[in-house]
């Protein structure tokens, strides 16, 4: 039984005791809303119903292993059936983390305007290979690359109303390092951008 309903029931079990009190109606009411919200959240899994889930689950956009093994354990399901249903999900290629991985940099860049290092970055906490992470970086060209970093940063310079020069510079080094782009690029763009003065 989840935690918070465990010290509501030791909450009015302690106020029975203490103030020697009957069980009321309101009591009997809230033992049966504990009750069903219990088995709503602690519902178990068919080994069909759970890999037909996850089918869905899939198709719906590209996943990775590592959150596929977290969602079938928020489903309560035991390691051999987690097993299992991955291998499923390989076999009819609803599952691939090339795959995965590719449109995740893709994704991230084009719409999210994020640099290499901050995909690198969220690709190794997804747990996905070096070999993964490396080929879905070729999915972004070099060219488009720059051009969109230099785009990026023109327009956050135009937005930073500060009029001190090292903190403007401060300020767009701080916003593209953050969204993952490499520091030595970074600091020519800033050299191109706004000069060569030290921070």
């Amino acid at each position: 039984m989840p935690i918070p309903i465990l010290n509501m029931i030791s909450r009015i079990k302690t106020a029975k005791h203490y103030n020697n009190q009957r069980a009321t109606p309101e009591m009997g009411s809230l033992f049966c809303f504990m009750y069903f919200w219990d088995m709503q959240h602690n519902k178990s899994h068919t080994l069909s119903e759970a890999t037909k889930t996850l089918e869905n689950y899939c198709a719906y956009q590209e996943r990775c292993h590592y959150e596929v093994v977290q969602k079938l354990r928020q489903m309560r399901m035991i390691p051999q059936a987690i097993d299992e249903i991955v291998a499923h999900l390989i076999q009819e290629n609803y599952l691939n983390e090339e795959r995965f991985a590719k449109s995740y940099a893709r994704g991230k860049f084009n719409i999210k305007k994020w640099g290499k290092e901050r995909i690198v970055r969220e690709l190794k906490l997804r747990q996905i290979s070096v070999f993964n992470i490396k080929s879905a970086l070729t999915e972004i060209d070099e060219s488009d690359y720059l051009n969109t970093l230099d785009e990026l940063a023109k327009k956050k310079l135009e937005q930073i109303r500060e009029t001190n020069i090292h903190k403007k510079k401060r300020k767009l080094a701080d916003y593209l390092l953050y969204r993952g782009w490499e520091s030595h690029l970074v600091y020519e763009k800033l050299t191109e951008l706004i000069g060569d003065k030290a921070f």
